[in-house]
């Protein structure tokens, strides 16, 4: 499963590889409320195809129609606000009067899409610059941490992974979470030394590696954009991750089980010397209590709490465990 940065990315290269005119569009500046973030991206073909999304859906229609009926005559990246007016946030649906200024940049053979996307492959984080002037484009490696800017008449796009997860165990439940992180622009590693928990495993984008986990956290050198999510039942596994990530800059730490299981490891944890400040860092029974009973719905509700975590958002405003949500995670994901 690609993000959604992604799949706009291939779409527009399979569009110009197949001759079509495309132009990208980006969020680049947002007042007020909008429903789309800074950086979200759409792709719209000659033919009114479109990929991705920069608003609700009132916008795309209106670049739909415009393509529609004037084609793509663009030969330069030109800067465009939406919602301006209060008649022009009622027509495009913009809520509380909010405006949205886009990017929209012709795409050709030298956009270096193509190159971008070999990068990204290569899970690197890249930052695409954009001359808005020319439509020269370069591309260079990016920090972590960096975020989409325009200085002077220059646009850049930031690419790639922008946060790691580290997943202990391969079991099926890592599947899905694997999955849902890969497309919310995690670089996602899934570790598992025991052979017949790897055997099948077939994830594209997912590295899977058969080290010790405790081995792999420390060589990680995680940091606080990253996470560890421990899965797999075995203390001997578990706990061991766990106690090197939680001593780490991590930005969450937690593991699969019940209250009670949980209560366990944290005693099982203090003997190896972390100070209540460290075993208090540990989420656990993990995820938002959705009510969840699949593992499909155990990753959905573990990707929730995580991201609830990466967004800042106060524990007191998450949603609480509900008494034995714990132990009906704990069974499902023993089976």
């Amino acid at each position: 499963m690609d993000s959604i940065d992604l799949e706009v990315l291939k779409t527009a290269a399979r569009w110009i590889d197949a001759g079509h005119r495309v132009e990208l569009v980006t969020v680049i500046k947002t007042w007020g409320s909008s429903p789309r973030p800074i950086g979200a991206t759409l792709a719209i073909c000659d033919d009114g195809c479109v990929v991705g999304s920069v608003s609700g859906g009132c916008i795309e229609d209106d670049l739909i129609d415009r393509v529609r009926q004037q084609g793509i005559t663009r030969t330069a990246p030109e800067i465009v606000s939406y919602g301006i007016t209060a008649d022009e946030a009622h027509r495009f649906g913009l809520p509380c009067g909010g405006t949205i200024e886009l990017a929209i940049e012709p795409l050709s053979g030298s956009s270096k899409i193509a190159e971008l996307l070999a990068r990204l492959e290569q899970h690197e984080l890249v930052a695409r610059n954009v001359n808005l002037d020319t439509g020269a484009v370069t591309l260079d490696t990016a920090q972590a941490g960096a975020a989409q800017r325009i200085e002077g008449r220059v646009l850049t796009t930031i690419h790639g992974p922008r946060w790691r997860l580290l997943i202990i165990g391969a079991g099926q439940l890592s599947r899905f979470l694997a999955q849902v992180a890969t497309a919310m622009d995690y670089h996602v590693t899934v570790c598992d030394p025991r052979e017949e928990y790897r055997a099948g495993w077939q994830l594209p984008g997912v590295r899977l590696v058969h080290s010790m986990p405790d081995d792999l956290v420390i060589e990680s050198r995680l940091d606080v954009r990253s996470a560890v999510v421990a899965l797999t039942h075995d203390p001997k596994l578990d706990d061991l991750a766990l106690m090197e990530a939680l001593k780490s800059d991590a930005f969450y730490v937690g593991a699969i089980g019940s209250r009670m299981n949980n209560a366990k490891r944290r005693e099982r944890l203090r003997e190896f010397d972390l100070n209540d400040e460290q075993l208090a860092r540990l989420h656990g029974p993990i995820g938002l209590y959705i009510g969840s009973k699949t593992p499909a719905e155990i990753a959905i509700s573990i990707m929730a709490e995580l991201t609830a975590v990466k967004n800042g958002v106060p524990q007191q405003l998450r949603m609480a465990h509900a008494d034995g949500a714990g132990e009906a995670t704990s069974d499902v994901c023993a089976r």
